[in-house]
């Protein structure tokens, strides 16, 4: 007996097993380049959106993303922060500061590895896709409505608490815009809508925050004030503040040891991981959901197959390891590793190069980065969040889905925004799962056998009836389907029931068939089983359903079964013969 081995650099073995030469290295180093350009901008600007310092969005970059590609399951996964953690990450870090976002992030990673270790990578399919559009939709409104803030230079008079008061204080909020940073935005929207379509080789957001930046400097000299990223924060050298993010590598630390929500280190407290232990699952399945699919698009654009548990390992061991060097939550990016595809990429070497551009910006460019206008990052966001939300899609699900897959996804939806996602998944998959079990109950049906529907039923004998059941036998569909079997006259002393058409039961089938059973032997009705499947049979056997003269019979054909029930009436029939012949 073999022992199961982690599936480890399972997607980087099978390239280099495949063969590697210099082609597919300047494949590589293409990709590479073109999106770790890419993802600069981005990941400072989700940085920001959930809550810390841009720079843990490169820290994020600069760890995870080569560590996941690595030891991951996927050849041209991007991993790094993105769009659909905001609504998660955020009032992590609101409740438990900076601290409690790494040590969330960290536990999450252990969670994914234990999914990946137990080979539960293929349960992500079973996720039904309105939810899965649903929550992603309302992730996309609630990371635009986010946007607003700086995208009009406003200044709210505290952090909202839930989504209706954000919308409140920004209404309120509305007399104190800045004019410099509405250009600033406006300019960079204009650029991000306009420019891909007459320039895709170089990526429009980069554009949009280099003309941005000029705009900015611009306004500043004619004394329209812009709001900056030097501004909004700051780092910390040798006792001496400076604008910005820092033009170093980060330094080890354990995430309770960074400051909480007032300053202080957050320690680390049972009841802490008790409160935490709910997003860090939440973390871990929005992980898993959009690494997986991530994969699936990338392979379907290769024409490649990842591995679905060595992808969900590696994802587990980058969101380990990058919180205790400043590295906020990691997944893989459908944006950037459909750009990695596109741009010639051929194995797990691409992030590698992606990380190292990252790294060479951040310890060359730093400084230029403090002149990045706010109001442009979080137009590159609201760009973000309107793909992310996929509102054409949705529009037109929302005119061809069915009326249950429909109301499933708007449920998920109103649920993500007013609420949180976690608590959208949840009952977008209880309600998808209670309308599957209502649909398969209605598909299982038990209707009386007329005499054309085969020829052994045009000889049966008097006090016998026929009956067919059609679909599974489980806990939503048993008792109504078996409580048919119990309207007859007292005449009827054997029932024959057809069930070739169900593919199985359950537990309350079983108890359900025994109880009808116990009915039938105080009444001394007799039940014929007519082309029981061999794993129905192994299934009423196992739970004490056997056979037994005059009362239960297993039979191939309806033949057999009228032969059988013609048996069991003979003894009666001759009870009966020799009473009138007594009187």
């Amino acid at each position: 007996m073999s022992r199961y081995l982690p599936p480890l650099f399972t997607a980087l073995r099978q390239s280099l097993r495949e063969g590697y030469s210099w082609p597919h290295l300047r494949g590589d180093l293409a990709a590479g380049v073109t999106v770790g350009i890419i993802a600069i901008p981005l990941a400072m600007a989700l940085a920001i959106a959930v809550g810390v310092a841009p720079q843990h969005g490169l820290y994020t970059v600069l760890l995870a993303a080569p560590l996941i590609a690595l030891t991951g399951g996927s050849r041209f996964n991007i991993s790094g922060p993105t769009a659909a953690f905001v609504v998660i990450l955020l009032p992590i870090t609101q409740q438990y500061g900076l601290g409690g976002l790494l040590l969330c992030t960290l536990m999450a990673g252990l969670i994914l590895i234990a999914m990946g270790l137990a080979r539960l990578g293929r349960l992500i399919q079973f996720i039904p896709y309105p939810v899965t559009l649903g929550f992603t939709a309302g992730i996309g409104i609630v990371i635009a409505t986010l946007q607003i803030k700086d995208l009009l230079g406003l200044t709210l008079p505290h952090t909202p608490q839930h989504y209706l008061e954000q919308l409140q204080l920004l209404a309120l909020s509305l007399p104190s815009a800045h004019l410099g940073d509405i250009l600033v935005a406006i300019a960079s929207l204009a650029v991000l809508l306009v420019w891909p379509r007459y320039v895709s080789k170089v990526p429009g957001h980069l554009v949009a925050l280099a003309l941005g930046a000029l705009l900015g400097l611009g306004l500043e000299v004619l004394d329209v004030p812009v709001a900056t990223l030097g501004e909004r924060f700051s780092y910390t050298l040798d006792g001496v503040s400076h604008p910005g993010i820092p033009p170093f590598l980060p330094s080890f630390a354990w995430p309770w040891q960074l400051p909480g929500p007032d300053g202080q280190p957050i320690g680390l407290t049972f009841e802490l991981i008790r409160q935490l232990l709910a997003p860090a699952f939440a973390i871990a399945m929005l992980g898993a959901i959009e690494s997986l699919l991530c994969a699936v698009v990338a392979d379907g654009m290769a024409g490649t197959r990842h591995d679905p548990n060595a992808e969900l390992l590696g994802q587990g061991l980058g969101n380990l390891v990058a919180p205790l060097f400043g590295g906020i939550t990691a997944t893989a990016a459908i944006a950037r590793s459909a750009a990695n595809v596109r741009a010639g990429a051929q194995s797990p070497i691409a992030a590698i190069v992606h990380a190292g551009v990252v790294l060479l910006a951040m310890l060359l460019l730093a400084p230029l980065f403090s002149y990045l206008p706010m109001a442009a990052l979080a137009a590159l966001l609201l760009m973000v969040a309107w793909n992310m939300s996929e509102a054409p899609h949705v529009l037109h699900t929302l005119r061809i889905a069915p009326r249950n897959d429909v109301l499933v996804l708007l449920t998920c939806l109103v649920l993500t925004v007013l609420f949180d996602m976690v608590l959208a998944v949840g009952v977008g998959l209880l309600l998808a799962a209670g309308l599957f079990i209502k649909r398969m109950s209605d598909l299982t049906d038990t209707e009386p056998l007329p005499n054309h529907f085969h020829e052994a039923l045009r000889e049966l004998p008097e006090g016998v009836l026929a009956y067919a059941i059609r679909g599974p036998l489980f806990f939503g569909a048993a008792e109504k389907a078996l409580s048919v079997l119990r309207r007859f006259n007292p005449e009827v002393k054997v029932v024959i029931v057809e069930m070739s058409a169900v593919p199985l039961l359950d537990m309350t089938a079983l108890a359900a068939l025994e109880n009808l059973l116990h009915d039938y032997g105080r009444q001394g009705v007799g039940l014929v089983l007519v082309g029981t499947t061999p794993r129905v049979r192994l299934k009423l056997r196992r739970a004490g359903v056997h056979r037994e003269s005059g009362r239960l019979a297993y039979v191939k054909t309806l033949e057999q079964a009228r032969h059988k029930a013609a048996n069991w009436l003979e003894p009666a029939d001759q009870l009966n013969s020799e009473a009138i012949q007594a009187r």
